[in-house]
């Protein structure tokens, strides 16, 4: 089996309890990201909106797309979930009965050019094996001047008590509790390997720039999640 294909099915065993999962380790920080990342990316959107979620998992960006554009006055004309992952998809399908969701990969999505006013992906560039192949996808379906949002885990840039708190944590704790609780514990002895494996914010960055122009970075919980907004050139 392909390493693609080992995390999409990771993905699969630990659907039932990923919400769960996540609420307990992030200490519930994971659903002011998404509302901080929403309304970063709305200062730069129009009015009316057609957006996809891609690596949507169980649909808790979308959940917060719609929220934060109702509060926005911002108009979702069509809103898709895209992820590899069945179990995700069919978790994300029962929690919202109103969007769209299609089983596809990053780097391979079966969406038109130009279709996309938003594209956002939360926690889930870091898991695309082809990454430069899947930016390269999100410039093709963005609309001219579109706008692309990614939230990750990156890894630390300095030295210090907190981020040698966040790396014990992440490390020792972490697995054992998201093990427990999913009854999987080399999924999340997986998370913080892949995020040591994933590239600084500044070589993200500079990945982006061969389609997109920076508009915005922010680090948030002491540098555990990034977030990066970019316009389509």
């Amino acid at each position: 089996m392909q390493k693609q294909e080992k995390i999409v099915k990771m993905f699969d065993d630990i659907a039932p309890t990923y919400d769960k999962t996540n609420r307990i380790l992030s200490f519930g920080s994971d659903v002011s990201w998404r509302k901080k990342a929403c309304l970063g990316v709305f200062k730069y959107s129009n009015n009316e909106l057609d957006i996809i979620d891609i690596a949507c998992g169980t649909g808790d960006m979308i959940i917060e797309w719609q929220n934060q554009a109702l509060k926005s006055n911002k108009n979702i004309i069509n809103i898709k979930g895209i992820d590899p992952s069945i179990g995700m998809l069919e978790v994300a399908k029962k929690k919202i009965p109103n969007a769209t969701f299609i089983q596809a990969k990053a780097q391979e999505l079966p969406l038109e050019n130009e279709s996309a006013d938003i594209i956002s992906i939360s926690y889930g560039i870091r898991n695309v094996v082809d990454r430069k192949k899947a930016i390269k996808e999100f410039a093709r379906v963005l609309k001219k001047n579109g706008i692309l949002l990614v939230l990750e885990f990156t890894k630390r840039e300095q030295g210090g008590f907190i981020a040698t708190c966040r790396d014990f944590y992440l490390k020792n704790i972490l697995p054992k509790i998201g093990g427990f609780i999913s009854k999987n514990y080399s999924a999340y002895e997986y998370l913080p390997n892949s995020i040591e494996d994933f590239l600084s914010k500044e070589d993200f960055i500079e990945e982006l720039k061969e389609y997109f122009e920076m508009l915005e970075y922010k680090s948030f919980s002491f540098g555990v999640c990034s977030m990066f907004i970019a316009r389509k050139k």
